[in-house]
């Protein structure tokens, strides 16, 4: 029986910027299937619509960000596999930070049940200019 989790995606400030659910097919499941859920429906329902903007958890090749996401130069299909790859490799070098019930994920093997009232958000750490 597929288990349904939304998911946040928030500034370090508390604003939030976008929410997804996902349905998925076990009610315990990694960091890293957590991910790659996400990655891969969000980058499923871009190819479907082709929106102006992509709203996704890392930018895709030949995009810029903007306010509400990235703006590819020319709308076309995204693969999801290394958008994957990206987004694993944000987590493991603390751009993109992951908490469960208000508990930061701290590997991508790290196991957690997915309840009604789970909570799971992402913050994407934006780097600073200068230095």
């Amino acid at each position: 029986m597929p288990t349904t989790l939304t998911i946040r995606d928030e500034t370090t400030s508390g604003k939030l910027t976008n929410e997804l659910t996902l349905e998925l097919l076990t009610e315990r499941i990694s960091v890293r299937e957590l991910i790659r859920s996400r990655v891969y429906q969000e980058v499923k329902d871009y190819n479907v619509r082709q929106p102006e903007q992509f709203r996704g958890l890392v930018k895709p090749t030949d995009a810029e960000e903007t306010l509400n996401g990235f703006r590819l130069k020319a709308r076309r299909q995204i693969d999801w596999k290394p958008q994957f790859e990206q987004a694993l490799h944000a987590f493991e070098t603390n751009q993109i930070f992951i908490l469960i019930n208000d508990r930061q994920a701290e590997t991508l093997a790290e196991e957690f049940d997915v309840r009604p009232d789970t909570s799971v958000t992402f913050l994407r750490m934006t780097m600073l200019v200068g230095g």
